[in-house]
């Protein structure tokens, strides 16, 4: 997250005004998450993925601007629901000219299909502080069934804006072929491995 000149000195007197006593961190506790309505906390949700390039190198960049909602019950997880949209125009990695065209009509066509989406379908615990999540994913027009591992990072009241927060990493595997992103494949890897960091408010 990029923040302005401003931005960031309210941040840093915030800080100093709480005290560094004072200051909470998410507890790593998954049996004391708030069930309940949860909102994307867009500032610190972002979607990395990485593809090999050209045989040499793992190369990545990232999503952001994400939003959507979580309908969390830790007790039961089957009940659980996930929806998230992504503004494809947000993609950035290390090379400027390269963030242009990953928006063209060649990459992701930001103009014609400007949003990817993910919706669940189902969650299936598998640990403590773990779960897998399948659901749909559309992105380029084209809607595919997928799976994220997720892991459970933490819970608690955010010490800025004091909202009751909880943060999940996830990872998974997509073919960009199947979604119609074929460009220079398999020069660039058909397999785009992504690495989730998704923050959310609870609403009620």
């Amino acid at each position: 997250m990029k923040l302005t000149n401003l931005a960031a000195s309210v941040a840093v007197l915030a800080l100093l005004s709480i005290g560094p006593s004072a200051l909470a961190q998410g507890a790593p506790n998954p049996a004391g998450v708030q069930p309940g309505e949860y909102k994307v906390e867009p500032y610190h949700t972002q979607v990395q993925f990485s593809v090999r390039h050209f045989g040499f190198t793992d190369f990545s960049g990232f999503f952001s601007g994400a939003s959507g909602s979580l309908r969390l019950d830790p007790t039961n997880p089957v009940a659980s629901k996930l929806e998230v949209a992504i503004p494809v125009n947000t993609a950035q990695t290390t090379v400027p000219k390269l963030d242009e065209e990953l928006k063209g009509a060649q990459w992701f066509d930001a103009a014609q299909f400007p949003k990817a989406t993910f919706i669940s379908t189902s969650v299936t615990k598998t640990g403590p502080d773990t779960a897998d999540i399948h659901g749909d994913l559309t992105l380029h027009g084209v809607t595919r069934p997928i799976e994220l591992k997720a892991r459970f990072v933490g819970a608690g009241v955010n010490p800025l804006d004091h909202a009751y927060t909880v943060g999940f990493e996830a990872t998974g595997v997509v073919k960009r072929s199947e979604f119609g992103v074929k460009t220079y494949v398999p020069m660039v890897g058909d397999d785009v491995h992504l690495t989730i960091a998704g923050a959310f408010e609870k609403v009620q």
